[in-house]
């Protein structure tokens, strides 16, 4: 990149430094009322309704009771970590390098379970159906992205 690309970025900085104005308590609140926060627990219990209906499929479709423990247990296997990640969360710091801390250490415990369920599923669900345990975890993780959708109902 030549000077005047970092010119350029510099200039764009100074112009949005010169448009930054402070937020009085009243516009603060107005704009948090319309930007609404999703609640985790909102998310983890739209991850427990899409296993359930997973299982459903799996139930309806296959005749099986192995397939339909393989849904249920994929969904535990998402929606336990998470609800895990949520519990961690929603407890309040007011410091934000403890909050970033724990943030770290939640994500982790939550990869950490998901991976534990993982390795002892042929050992915990009989007739286990791995397919099946992996699309119902794919399909319960993908509900995380539409919590975008839910903001302000």
């Amino acid at each position: 990149m030549n000077r005047a690309g970092f010119d350029d970025i510099e200039n764009d900085e100074s112009a949005q430094q010169q448009n930054f104005k402070q937020l009085t308590p009243e516009e603060a609140q107005v704009v948090r009322s319309l930007n609404p926060s999703v609640s985790p627990w909102r998310v983890v219990a739209a991850q427990a309704a899409a296993g359930l209906l997973c299982t459903l499929i799996a139930w309806a479709v296959t005749q099986r009771s192995g397939a339909a423990w393989s849904a249920v247990y994929g969904a535990g296997a998402t929606v336990i970590p998470s609800a895990l990640l949520a519990r961690g969360m929603t407890r309040g710091t007011k410091n934000p390098l403890a909050a970033a801390a724990g943030f770290m250490f939640w994500e982790m415990l939550k990869i950490g379970v998901a991976i534990a369920m993982l390795v002892i599923a042929a050992k915990v669900v009989p007739q286990l159906s791995w397919p099946v345990l992996l699309v119902t975890m794919v399909v319960c993780i993908k509900v995380n992205w539409f919590a975008l959708l839910w903001r302000g109902r």
